[in-house]
């Protein structure tokens, strides 16, 4: 890390209407230093190639100085990281894909002028294509854990269609199908000797750019004590057997109110379940105790 410090000493006349002899100072800037080396997904790139290094640098200037959205990201990790890289691991996906996920969302319930929601972004189709259930009541793409298992579904499809774990990552926003024809009429075999998209050319920079940030904040800027992350939910699950029809009243007798129950739970959608065969499982906090039966609320 190199940090910059600029000062000016500036004496001027009068007339500039500049106190003689003040000195101004500008904080300092940090200047990120980009490493020799590093790895993603088992995989080295090459950061000795001029045009990988420059592209990279951009990026992580961009997320480095976009400090509100990165600060948010940092401290929502500390929660939600816990719960995505078990399933990344249990899925026999790359640790470093969580970084994805921070990329398409920032780690909120994010909505995209395209339709995209949730933390991993899926799109009406492609959720329901990897089984993600979607109706007026709930829409398991804003359940984290049945998206992040979505996710792993698709990135180990990508994974074996491509051979790379890189392409599977350039794939998530070009599709599979996009990736091979850039690849196929450009003669390349990876995904930094191809010319792609503006968007989709970024996209791996970026998920690189925030695994750096995130494995050495310090070295970026960030200097965040523990107790300043966001602590994980302490929760317990349920499981409903019986249909809801007023969450409202439900979260009362349980101890907890409805805005609670949709931060815990953000994949319900209105004011009611329908329990049809399969049992849905509802997170509440841990201190709520004696909870009612739920054939009271049938």
């Amino acid at each position: 890390m190199v940090i910059l410090i600029l000062l000016s000493a500036c004496q001027t006349d009068e007339d500039d209407h500049t106190v003689v002899g003040k000195e101004k100072s500008v904080k300092p800037l940090v200047i990120p230093i980009l490493p020799d080396e590093m790895i993603f997904c088992g995989q080295k790139v090459n950061l000795q190639d001029e045009d990988i290094r420059e592209r990279l640098d951009r990026e992580i200037l961009v997320n480095a100085y976009y400090q509100s959205a990165t600060l948010q990201a940092l401290k929502r990790a500390n929660r939600f990281f816990p719960i995505i890289e078990p399933i990344l691991k249990e899925n026999g996906i790359p640790d470093d894909f969580k970084y994805l996920a921070v990329i398409e969302s920032n780690l909120v319930q994010a909505v995209s002028p395209a339709g995209a929601q949730g933390f991993w972004q899926f799109m009406p189709v492609t959720a329901k294509e990897q089984g993600l259930i979607m109706n007026g009541e709930i829409d398991e793409r804003l359940n984290i854990e049945k998206s992040t298992a979505a996710a792993c579904e698709y990135l180990n499809f990508s994974h074996e269609m491509l051979k790379d774990w890189v392409l599977a990552a350039a794939s998530y926003n070009r599709g599979v199908g996009g990736v091979r024809s850039d690849m196929q009429w450009q003669g390349t075999s990876n995904y930094f000797d191809t010319q792609m998209n503006p968007e989709t050319g970024r996209y791996v920079y970026r998920i690189l750019a925030v695994k750096l940030i995130f494995e050495d904040p310090e070295a970026y800027g960030y200097d965040l004590k523990h107790t300043e992350l966001y602590e994980p939910f302490k929760t317990t699950s349920v499981t409903v057997r019986s249909s809801i029809y007023d969450l409202a009243e439900w979260s009362l007798q349980n101890g907890i109110n409805y805005k609670i129950l949709i931060k815990l739970n953000p994949w319900i959608l209105g004011n009611k379940l329908t329990v049809k065969g399969t049992p849905l499982k509802i997170k509440l906090p841990q201190r709520t105790f004696n909870l009612k039966p739920y054939e009271a609320y049938q």
